[in-house]
């Protein structure tokens, strides 16, 4: 009987300790929840500043070590925990960076051998005026050739934008961080971040405008929106980039102008 009353004392003080981890452990979900996430903003992203170097980003444990892209010569970098790098799109992007580089080289070339018109002499010979007229013959012969071979690399430069639109997509619900020849070149946000504003990928036109009323936002290229970064943040070059799509928000970035991949 005495055991059979032992036994009971512990089964019920094993339950009210149970009970009141469980309370703990409830507090403690709640408390979690009730944290808001980190707003992505200019004044520092999951442990990112803008004003970072590449070697400081990288050691800061924030993205992991392998880079993901390099497009462009630019290289992206996942956050912590993000996708692992796909070899067959970097080496899609490695071979178009290859032939868009050396498009990009010959375009330059034609265009610096490019030779003028020369200037008519006045009161040039019959000779004279002939012989300029088969110089002037040449040049305009040269200048077509040049402008068929052009249009022929600009075949290989047009080939950045489906592989550059690839990466975006790969990267669009985790987010990405990318790096051009003066360091940080580009935050870009995953799709569950949101600015200090709630603003973030599917709020509607109407609440972007709303949310930076007065606070300098822009129409840019290609239909995105760009707002000035907040001073502190690493540079006056810094602004919000407001990607669109059908009236909605579809990507969010933090890019450094008059920067570049090489």
């Amino acid at each position: 009987m005495r055991n059979t009353r032992v036994a009971g004392a512990v089964l019920t003080m094993a339950l009210v300790v149970a009970g009141a981890a469980a309370c703990e452990g409830d507090k403690g979900g709640a408390a979690a929840a009730a944290t808001p996430p980190q707003p992505f903003g200019a004044g520092g992203y999951r442990g990112l500043q803008l004003s970072m170097t590449k070697d400081e980003a990288l050691a800061s444990g924030a993205l992991e070590a392998a880079p993901v892209s390099v497009l462009n010569g630019c290289t992206d970098y996942a956050y912590k925990g993000g996708p692992a790098p796909d070899p067959v799109r970097m080496a899609t992007e490695a071979q178009v960076h290859e032939k868009a580089s050396k498009a990009m080289a010959r375009i330059d070339e034609i265009r610096a051998n490019r030779k003028p018109v020369p200037p008519l002499t006045p009161g040039a010979s019959v000779k004279e005026l002939q012989e300029y007229n088969n110089r002037l013959q040449e040049l305009i012969k040269q200048d077509a050739a040049d402008q068929q071979e052009i249009a022929a690399l600009n075949k290989d430069l047009d080939l950045v934008t489906p592989a550059r639109k690839a990466r975006d997509q790969a990267f669009l619900a985790t987010g990405r961080v990318n790096f051009g020849t003066k360091g940080l070149r580009q935050v870009v946000a995953p799709a569950d971040a949101r600015t200090a504003e709630g603003i973030g990928a599917g709020s509607t036109e109407e609440e972007l405008k709303r949310a930076y009323e007065g606070k300098e936002l822009k129409p840019a290229e290609n239909g995105r929106f760009e707002l000035p970064a907040e001073s502190g943040s690493g540079g006056p070059d810094w602004f919000y980039e407001f990607t669109m799509a059908e009236g909605k928000v579809a990507a969010l970035a933090l890019v450094k102008h008059n920067t570049y991949c090489s």
